[in-house]
């Protein structure tokens, strides 16, 4: 994978930003792939638009059992004891984590692993209301539509890559969902 993304880094510029899953990525990965790695809310530029782009579990508040885990394990002193663990050790830690997260879900509500809509136009407010906001995450593909202050925005919201993958493309002044 580090060899693919360096190949591909070499014809095109490649940003990551980190999810609930890769949380030990860090500086080392970026300087083998020559991969730039973004904060957990990022603003850029499509055409003449502004986007926030994120993971979006930063979104999903309501599920106070993640956040604390989310807070812990990105803490620096959790990644340097957790790196410092013998192989074996940390896939049993990572398989144990894995299966628990899933246990977890069968008894927590539908809407606690969804966006709090608080925490979105909260962040649409931090980046001064851009017309588009773009994560995954909750792998719920939909578009919806806000209107703050008079300012028409909306947040597209992208698939999983479980059993079929999509992206957004940006073409013409327009984003456009593309299935694969």
């Amino acid at each position: 994978m580090i060899d693919g993304l360096k190949k591909v880094s070499k014809k095109s510029k490649l940003f990551f930003i980190c999810g609930n899953r890769d949380y030990l990525i860090d500086k080392q990965f970026s300087k083998k792939t020559n991969v730039t790695l973004l904060p957990d809310h990022e603003l850029i530029k499509l055409g003449k638009e502004f986007a926030i782009i994120l993971h979006g579990d930063t979104l999903c508040t309501d599920d106070k059992k993640y956040q604390r885990f989310r807070k812990f394990s990105r803490c620096w002193i959790s990644k340097k004891a957790y790196l410092l663990f013998p192989k074996i050790l940390k896939d049993y830690i990572f398989k144990y984590v894995r299966k628990k997260s899933e246990y977890d879900k069968n008894f927590k509500v539908e809407s606690i692993m969804d966006v709090n809509e608080n925490s979105v136009q909260k962040l649409f407010n931090e980046f001064k209301h851009p017309p588009i906001m773009i994560h995954g995450h909750t792998h719920r593909p939909k578009i919806h539509h806000y209107k703050f202050n008079g300012i028409n925005s909306k947040r597209w919201v992208l698939s999983d890559w479980y059993k079929s993958g999509s992206f957004l493309l940006w073409k013409n002044g327009k984003l456009k969902n593309i299935k694969i």
